[in-house]
């Protein structure tokens, strides 16, 4: 029951989430989609065909940009989980410049190999290359909102200001259709207006995330002193494995595109790019997914969290998997319609080989998300081993092999059946490496996710306890007094440690669970570590800082007051009297939870 109560409050968590990732997700993916929609219908399949050599460079380029969004994140969540917010200001600033110089660099090189027409080793197709050209300039123009975006939209997650990231999402979306009709449509600039329509409007996206950290509000500024330039090798260290499957990703793409430039001709990658273009619409749905994930799995680390963390793993096969699965019995069923989208002529050998990708390419998005997370959980514990090996597979053994093997025999369809098979092999090496490392086929999660037996502390050395209503909170006392007694610590400890989760919990249910009409949860953990209790509240009402309630102002605003110094001793008399007693008291809102901790240290 207890373990089940997390669960819940994971799950809602996430969740809640979701709908920003996804939207998130989807801006990455919008370039591609809208272009494509507009080149099919209103320049022609040759303008689908330069979308998609552009495909593997936007990938090797977003391997780049999640290497830096994906290290800090995880770097940040950690130190958020241990309270250290200085730390948390170094690594955005440093996040940022390193960001400033990836997009000064890819900005020349764009420019230079479009105007210059040095984009031979890309095609030989003389009718598809100053197209691509001219596409690969306007993108030029994108290249800075895109990195920072991605950046920003992470670190607002984090601080629980997803609102401001779906905003800049939704009003990207509406720029980059109304100029695309423009550019395109009405201007008649092809492919250069295809992509300076996506370009401007990811710039829109950017200036509306990046307003929120010139404000107050915003405990982070874009640009300090506070940041150690040594902290780069460990955000490319954190962040390379999961970045690397892009990187790799990017060489699949080339080997892809040439196999289906030979044996299948420029149609088979106007197809292919069409279903994969497409589809890019439930790719954001995992990736958002993992995004998610990874936040929590990187603070559950930084906290040793060992629930939270089998649980959030838990949420992904029993939650994201069956909503995957079914999107995809959907796209399935809508190959045909989906495939009209691009190409209205069922008689021309591109229609079939687009319905086909929609019908296949599916099926391997389930077993992707098992590859996605894994990859996360890896990459924030330090099973660098497993990453590399999920990311060089996923990223490019398993499609190429695959594909070269099948191309001749069964032509188009090879590279669709190539990435379910991929999906199937990246699973096969999750599982096979617990079984491995255990010497027998993993019974749960747990076992299957190989948290090693020192990760955070033993059972026996703490107690969750999940209460939903006030008559649950009266208990606490009593099981956090068993629990001390047990543990051999004093009766002075063992008394506060009992009166402050009960006050403490019992303010929650008293006033946050009444702020809004949803079922809430307190989870409680005590913990007994090097002579230390750690008492932990987390709950996910609306955000209330106990200090800050009664009066108490934050040290960085200028005026520290004590609070049990304050002259209305009056009010709040129960969170004063804990304040007194106790000798270390931590608050965070951490992705929209309210997380106080308390330190009771020994003698």
């Amino acid at each position: 029951m207890k373990k089940e109560s997390n669960m819940q409050l994971v799950s809602r968590l996430l969740f809640r989430l979701l709908p920003v990732q996804f939207f998130l997700a989807l801006v990455s993916c919008l370039n591609a989609i809208i272009s494509g929609l507009f080149a099919t219908n209103y320049i022609g399949i040759d303008a689908m065909t330069a979308i998609g050599l552009y495909a593997p460079i936007a990938m090797f380029f977003s391997a780049i940009s999640t290497m830096l969004m994906g290290g800090a994140t995880i770097i940040c969540g950690k130190y958020m989980g241990r309270n250290e917010k200085e730390n948390v200001q170094g690594i955005f600033t440093l996040d940022n410049l390193l960001s400033l110089l990836v997009a000064a660099v890819f900005i020349v090189l764009f420019v230079v190999c479009g105007a210059f027409n040095l984009t031979g080793f890309i095609t030989s197709d003389t009718d598809v290359r100053p197209i691509f050209n001219e596409y690969l300039l306007g993108q030029a123009i994108g290249v800075l909102p895109l990195i920072i975006g991605n950046q920003l939209a992470s670190f607002l997650s984090l601080e629980n200001k997803v609102s401001r990231t779906t905003t800049a999402s939704f009003v990207y979306i509406v720029v980059n259709v109304a100029l695309n009709y423009v550019f395109v449509v009405r201007m008649g600039m092809e492919a250069f207006g295809l992509a300076l329509a996506s370009s401007i409007g990811l710039w829109v996206f950017l200036l509306i995330q990046a307003q929120y950290f010139f404000t107050a509000k915003s405990p982070l500024r874009f640009f300090t002193r506070q940041y150690h330039w040594k902290e780069t090798i460990q955000i490319i260290k954190i962040g390379f494995p999961g970045a690397a499957s892009f990187g790799y990703q990017t060489v699949r793409g080339l080997i892809v595109n040439k196999l289906l430039e030979l044996f299948v001709g420029t149609v088979g990658i106007s197809a292919f790019t069409a279903a994969n273009t497409l589809m890019g619409i439930a790719w954001a749905l995992p990736t958002g997914m993992v995004a998610v994930s990874r936040m929590l799995i990187s603070i559950s680390v930084g906290e040793e969290d060992r629930q939270t963390l089998v649980d959030t793993m838990r949420n992904m096969f029993y939650r994201f998997l069956p909503l995957m699965s079914a999107i995809c019995a959907l796209i399935i069923l809508c190959a045909k319609p989906l495939t009209m989208c691009f190409y209205r002529d069922t008689t021309e050998p591109v229609f079939m080989m687009t319905v086909w990708g929609f019908r296949i390419l599916p099926l391997c998005m389930p077993l992707s998300i098992i590859c996605m997370h894994f990859t996360c959980y890896g990459q924030a514990s330090g099973k660098q081993g497993l990453v590399n090996l999920l990311s060089v597979v996923d990223g490019v053994i398993c499609v190429a092999g695959f594909t070269a093997l099948l191309i001749k025999p069964i032509g188009m369809n090879s590279v669709y059946i190539a990435n379910v098979l991929n999906g199937v092999v990246t699973t096969i090496i999750v599982w096979g490496y617990a079984v491995i490392r255990h010497r027998k086929f993993p019974g749960n999660v747990d076992e299957l996710m190989v948290i090693p037996e020192d990760f955070g502390v033993p059972a026996e050395a703490r107690m969750d306890i999940s209460v939903k209503n006030l008559e649950e909170v009266v208990g606490v006392a009593e099981a956090v007094q068993q629990f001390c007694r047990k543990r051999g610590i004093d009766g002075k400890r063992a008394y506060y440690a009992a009166l402050a989760l009960e006050e403490m919990a019992g303010n929650v249910v008293s006033h946050g669970f009444t702020k809004d009409k949803k079922n809430h949860t307190v989870d409680i953990r005590v913990v007994h570590k090097d002579d230390t209790v750690l008492l932990r509240i987390k709950d996910d009402c609306v955000a209330f800082d106990p200090a800050v309630r009664v009066g108490n102002v934050r040290a960085e605003e200028g005026t520290a007051d004590k609070i049990t110094d304050s002259d209305t001793l009056l009010q709040n008399i129960g969170i004063r009297m804990i304040y007194k007693m106790t000798e270390k008291i931590n608050y965070q809102n951490i992705l929209g939870l309210n997380v106080l901790t308390i330190e009771l240290p020994g003698a």
